[in-house]
């Protein structure tokens, strides 16, 4: 319809000077389910577009000068709707519309409220008065309040368009973001529509003040109307709110427009719609008797058509006229609804927004035919109680209905459980663990609190109702688990809302439907024999380094920091395969364009393919060094791969043979094929882009160098129709590239927005919205053929590592480094559901030096100290928190009296281990993106030693607070790092598979060791000082790596072979014969040094090795692992003593006989501490 409409513009088809009337008139006729959008139809008739938001740049300088001249992103004019309702028909008001004309945009009012009983027509005269005013404002935004949205929430909404800028890392005050949004609405005109207030007002309370935990609004309207700016907040309530009270007048910029109800006139025309009959006197009777009220008449218009055969008389004389508020008319009309249409208005109230019959048919209990369901939603509609939503197809409540059958469901809920009846939980569910994560929020606030809150008030403890919600689960267990309904769920959910967990809760037998048990702590809870359905569970990953979804949306797949990789099916929702797929951090991974098949890189240098539905190893191919990046060429034939070896390799997919190697300047961090497979785009440490063309005979062609960006070039994306590349740097900005043409490539654009390093980017499908993810913890979204900042999506606490949008270009899937994966609206800005990862793993370990205690370091950023004094339980761990993110070493003093930690947060932690308090914090002078892995003390205490990921070595003077040295390393990765027992020399091992030797005065390096084919993952001294062992992986899957060398001349003393995987933790006794290793296959072997025999091997860990550590008396010895686990072994005998380990989410929580989840499902259980025996039959 829109093309028609540019068309006829075009063609002069409408008549002059009332072109915007009949496109008006046009469109309404047409019944679009999509509002007009007002700025679009000025620009056509204007013949204007809006500017691009950023100037296409001809040189690197234009383009840096671009940069500092842009403070922050231009967002196009635009109209979001949000959640607005379609209004097909409206009637009269022109008096009330000229009203707000005249306020908004004469006299530019900051606040205007509309006001008026329920159903009298508010939310209507807004979007209407939208319609007509959008072309006055630079942005219009609609808000629906119904849901009670805390105010930060919805600030932090209204900024992700208004103003894409991250709010920071940590969470900002109230303040701060107010002072965005009257920036925002001083910078330009803004129409800030807020729909239903009254939902955050005192129920009852006439002088309109708010609810208790929302009088942040108060602060929002007060600051809105006494501040300066150019923009309009447009409100819509029943009362109006106590704040603005004083502020209001003629003179002031604060206005109320009080609405009555309809006039004669106007519920005469709506009446005729709803083909209602009699005489014009018979029309304003009825309009009368029920005052104009738009809402009650469409109600009784329905009754007068189906009882009266349309005739008004016969209804007015009949005695059935309801007087009073609308609450007695829906009680009237809830009365004449059949069980089928309550259960759907139930179900409405429930599901909180638009829905489809599709989704309705997915959520009732009753097997029921699509007829049937459609019967009763369009009885619904005929009776005005459910309205259309913007989506095709969609529907829902009525504001006024929604909240009325909200009271109905939780008075009828509360009144049944005081009677010991669940017939209504049974039917109907009160939360869905698969709803939009906004939606199950606001579900929890609006239907189980409000029914806990009313079990509660009529005289029962807490202790009391518990007990009743226990006795309604041994109820229903008592029947058969098809006939429970959603009465487990709805106990369960409650019960987690009361008690904030659900450890050792008997929920054995039951049939759950819709629950979530994600981020809930279970332990020695029962689910034996269970029946669970579209329930959500923690999962074990742990930083997300990657995600994909296959052409066709099918699976989902994510790589994570330990490497492992997980695929889901049917839309993420269930988990398929899990699997450990390499030894270090899977840096990369993709679907093959037929997705059979599944191609992962990592830093353990493999490139590996595998089956989607087997997890099959198809073939392995290797590189000497990290695979950080591949790509799969559109054909699926070729698969591309680079990484720290300084080449493009191309894989042919079938053989798993490499065909070429493409020389590279520098390592390559990224790649990314055109759509038509002709050219290969690769980025690289420099900052620089190549173009490579693939040629059918002869090798691949760079036939252009793209320059601007001044760091790594870490994500590289092509857009669809194959024209631009996006490129993100971690220079903080994305660039678009003009690709299409040879001789024509050039940086049409630099997107400025981020605040921190630009990690990877994503077109959508369609070509419309591109995506880049940052270390400012935010991802943001760019219109893709403006490249203007459409919104910034708030939610991750750590890096966003990647993104992949679904084939309809409608959602947007995340992972981060905070343990999450998040699917986004696109077009709303808001999450849609979470993924939540237990973060298990530790990193590192540490004895006290008297003993008693030992230290881990976790991947969940804590610090732990445990009691090892004693053989029994001991006390409970004491938990350190200060980092804000993965903990990768630790080490105590020599006297004990401080504890090293050293994270990925660019952070070195000295630690107080008597109080527990942070003391000191050590970061980078020269480079705050540092990243510290191992760390260690020199043996006076003085001086600790750190391993980074950009700068070697580096040694910091503690009691001095500086840094000493900086011992280079060929810039590759010092993972661990070890002083030698007097003192005088550091070792660290390398990830470019080389151990350097640095003397520790002055950071001289004194030796390289050469010897090994991978990473070098651990180091170690032997207690004489004489020789050192280290450990790694010989790449080409070959095994694991373990080597002794002298000390002081470098020369390899004994390679000890038979080590499966790699080599990842070393200790040597006391004695200086006998070697402790740990490998990624979670085993630990001893080595006597004069045979290089293993004489012992012990399964230790799910999972790497991560660290080992003896005992200061030499007689234990301590490893952890991927699994969080602590184990404590005689290091002589090779015997377990003991494991430490803090509660996992379910730990001992019993899953024999459950039914209805998949084997990946149920082993994601068993390794977050969940036991199952032998099934046997429920009784």
């Amino acid at each position: 319809l829109k093309q028609l409409i540019v068309l006829g513009v075009q063609q002069q088809a409408f008549p002059a000077g009332s072109e915007a009337e009949e496109i008006h008139t046009l469109w309404h006729a047409a019944h679009q389910k999509v509002l007009l959008d007002e700025l679009w139809l000025h620009g056509v008739l204007s013949k204007q577009h809006p500017p691009l938001s950023f100037v296409a740049p001809q040189s690197v300088e234009e383009t840096r000068a671009g940069e500092q001249a842009t403070a922050r992103p231009a967002l196009e004019r635009r109209v979001d709707w949000g959640d607005a309702l379609d209004v097909p028909s409206f009637y009269g008001r022109e008096e009330e519309l000229a009203a707000l004309e005249q306020w908004v945009v004469q006299e530019r009012c900051r606040v205007v409220s509309v006001l008026g009983l329920g159903g009298i027509g508010k939310s209507a005269l807004a979007v209407r008065a939208m319609q007509q005013l959008a072309a006055h404002f630079a942005v219009v935004l609609f808000r629906s309040l119904r849901n009670a949205p805390d105010c930060s929430a919805l600030l932090d909404d209204c900024l992700s368009v208004l103003s894409p800028e991250p709010l920071g890392v940590v969470p900002q005050s109230l303040e701060r973001r107010l002072s965005l949004l009257l920036l925002e609405l001083r910078s330009r005109r803004v129409l800030l529509v807020l729909d239903n207030l009254e939902v955050l007002l005192e129920a009852g309370d006439v002088l309109g003040r708010l609810r208790p935990g929302f009088e942040a609004y108060g602060h929002l309207l007060r600051q809105v109307a006494q501040t300066a700016h150019q923009s309009c907040l447009l409100l819509t309530s029943r009362e109006k709110p106590a704040g603005l009270r004083a502020l209001e007048g003629s003179r002031t910029l604060v206005r109320s427009l009080p609405l009555s109800g309809l006039d004669a006139a106007a519920c005469a025309q709506l009446l005729a719609e709803h083909e209602v009959s009699g005489s014009q006197e018979e029309r304003a009777r009825l309009g009368a008797v029920y005052e104009g009220n738009p809402l009650a008449l469409g109600i009784v218009a329905e009754t007068i058509s189906d009882l009266f055969g349309g005739q008004i008389d016969p209804f007015l004389s009949g005695g059935t006229v309801v007087f009073g508020s609308i609450t007695q008319l829906l009680d009237e009309q809830w009365g004449r609804l059949s069980p089928l249409e309550q259960t759907v208005l139930c179900w409405l109230a429930t599901l909180r927004e638009p829905v489809t019959l599709d989704d309705l048919l997915a959520v009732l209990m009753a097997r029921l035919s699509h007829v049937q369901v459609l019967e009763a939603v369009d009885g619904l509609r005929r009776r005005s109680l459910i309205e259309r939503g913007q989506r095709a197809g969609s529907f829902t409540l009525h504001s006024v209905v929604l909240e009325y059958v909200t009271s109905r469901l939780v008075t009828t809920a509360s009144q049944e459980m005081q009677q010991g009846r669940l017939s209504l939980l049974i039917q109907q569910g009160l939360s869905q663990a698969r709803a939009k994560e906004y939606v199950r929020q606001t579900q929890e606030r609006l239907l189980l609190a409000p029914l806990l809150a009313r079990l509660e008030s009529v005289g029962h403890s807490r202790a009391e109702v518990e007990g009743q919600l226990r006795a309604g689960l041994d109820a229903l267990r008592g029947r058969a688990q098809e006939a429970q309904g959603y009465g487990p769920a709805n106990l369960v959910a409650l019960l987690r809302l009361l008690r904030g967990e659900l450890r050792g809760l008997d929920l054995s037998h039951l049939a759950l439907r819709g629950v979530s048990l994600q981020g809930v702590e279970l332990q020695d809870a029962n689910l034996s024999g269970a029946l669970l359905r579209e329930c959500v569970f923690s999962e074990t990953f742990d930083a997300i380094w990657g995600v994909t979804i296959s052409r066709s949306g099918q699976y989902w797949a994510a790589a994570s920091q330990r490497g492992e990789v997980r695929v889901w099916r049917e839309e993420g929702q269930i988990l398929h395969l899990v699997w450990q797929a390499h030894t270090d951090i899977v840096t990369s991974l993709a679907f093959s364009p037929d997705e059979r098949t599944l191609a992962t890189g990592s830093w353990d240098g493999a490139l590996k393919l595998w089956d989607v539905e087997s997890r099959a190893a198809l073939w392995s191919g290797w590189q000497t060094k990290a695979t950080i990046c591949l790509a799969f060429a559109p054909g699926g034939s070729l698969l591309a791969s680079g990484g720290y070896e300084a080449t493009v390799r191309l894989w042919d997919v079938k053989l798993g043979t490499a065909l070429e190697d493409v020389p590279h300047p520098g390592p390559v961090l990224s790649l990314a094929w055109s759509p038509d497979g002709r050219l290969l785009a690769s980025g690289d440490f420099a900052g620089t882009i190549r173009l490579w063309e693939m040629r059918k005979t002869g090798p691949a062609r760079c036939v252009q160098t793209l320059w601007g960006h001044s760091n790594w070039v870490r994500g590289l994306a092509f857009a669809p129709n194959g024209s631009r590349l996006a490129s993100a740097s971690w220079d903080g900005t994305v660039k678009l590239w003009e690709v299409g043409e040879t001789g024509s490539r050039r940086c049409l654009q630099t997107l400025v927005g981020h605040t921190d390093k630009v990690h990877c980017v994503a077109w959508s499908p369609d070509g419309g919205t591109l995506a880049s993810g940052s270390f400012d913890h935010t991802i943001w979204l760019w219109d893709g053929k403006a490249g203007s900042a459409r919104a910034a999506l708030l939610g991750h606490s750590a890096v966003v590592y990647g993104l992949a949008f679904t084939p309809d270009s409608r959602s947007l899937l995340s992972g981060s480094g905070d343990g999450t994966l998040r699917l986004w609206d696109v077009e709303r800005g808001e999450s849609l559901r979470v993924m939540q990862g237990y973060r298990a793993s530790l990193l590192d370990l540490d004895w006290s030096p008297d003993g008693t205690r030992l230290a881990s370091a976790g991947a969940d950023t804590l610090v732990t100290l445990w009691d090892v004094a004693g053989r029994g339980g001991g006390t409970l761990p004491r938990v350190l928190r200060g980092h804000r993110w993965s903990v990768s070493g630790v080490e105590w003093s020599p006297d004990g009296s401080l504890l090293a930690s050293s994270g990925w947060d660019n952070a070195i932690r000295l630690w107080d281990p008597t109080s527990g308090s942070c003391i000191q914090i050590i970061r980078d002078p020269d480079d705050a993106d540092t990243l510290f892995y191992g760390v260690a003390w020199s043996p006076d205490g003085q001086l600790l030693a750190c391993g980074t990921t950009q700068h070697g070595l580096q040694m910091w003077d503690v009691t001095a607070r500086c840094r000493r040295w900086v011992g280079e390393a060929h810039a590759t990765w010092i993972r661990r790092v070890a002083w030698s027992p007097n003192g005088t020399r550091v070792v660290g091992g390398g990830d470019d598979g080389h151990v350097y030797l640095w003397d520790a005065s002055d950071g001289m390096q004194l030796l390289r060791l050469v010897g090994h084919h991978g990473a070098v993952t651990s180091v170690a001294w032997s207690p004489d000082g004489m020789r050192l062992a280290s450990g790694g992986g010989q790449g080409q899957g070959e095994g694991g790596e373990l080597i002794v060398w002298d000390a002081h001349s470098g020369q390899r003393v004994h390679a000890l072979a038979g080590h499966p995987g790699v080599v990842s933790a070393v200790a040597w006794a006391s004695s200086g014969e006998l070697v402790v290793s740990g490998g990624s296959d979670g085993m630990l072997r001893w080595w006597e040094l004069h045979s290089g025999e293993c004489v012992r091997v012990r399964e230790a860990h799910q999972g790497t090795v991560q660290a080992l550590k003896v005992s200061p008396d030499g007689t234990r010895l301590a490893s952890c692992g991927d699994d969080g686990a602590v184990a404590l072994w005689d290091l002589e005998r090779g015997e377990p003593l003991r494991t430490l380990r803090r509660d996992r989410p379910y730990e001992r929580l019993d899953i024999t006989g459950i039914r209805g989840l998949t084997q990946a499902q149920k082993a994601t259980l068993r390794a977050l501490g969940a036991i199952e025996g032998a099934a046997v039959d429920s009784p």
